[in-house]
């Protein structure tokens, strides 16, 4: 198994990150055929495959804040008014996806991108590990 980490910042709003070129990036430099597996170590982000750039990326942070409103409900409540919301997210998007990978590209479909989700406004360095398993 190869592994890399990537660092990126979420910046100090709720995002939807786009890291589709480092994984086509960090699997191309393995090529051959395999998985790719994205993990993020945070409590608090989740790695969601969706089409981007086309309003779906609003969309979902909409979604997001009708289901996890911020707002003073959350017994989690340290940091940010809602910040409890963040420890919520990850069991509705998971911190991890794995994409097939072929001929040292990635197999996702046509609308298909790799996105960090982020709603944690108080953490915005965030790291994540990229690891290509191949048989």
């Amino acid at each position: 198994m190869e592994s890399q980490i990537i660092s990126l910042t979420t910046g100090s709003r709720e995002t939807v990150h786009d890291i589709t070129p480092q994984c086509a990036e960090f699997v191309r430099e393995q090529g051959g055929e395999g998985l790719l597996h994205v993990f993020v170590p945070h409590a608090t982000a989740g790695v969601a495959l969706i089409e981007l750039g086309a309003g779906s990326d609003d969309d979902l942070l909409s979604a997001l804040a009708d289901l996890l409103p911020a707002d003073d409900r959350w017994r989690h409540a340290h940091g940010s008014r809602g910040h409890g919301r963040s420890h919520v997210m990850p069991a509705l998007i998971p911190p991890y996806a794995t994409v097939p990978v072929l001929g040292g590209r990635l197999a996702l479909g046509t609308w298909q991108s790799i996105a960090i989700v982020d709603l944690n406004v108080d953490n915005r360095e965030r790291h994540v590990r990229l690891s290509f398993l191949s048989g």
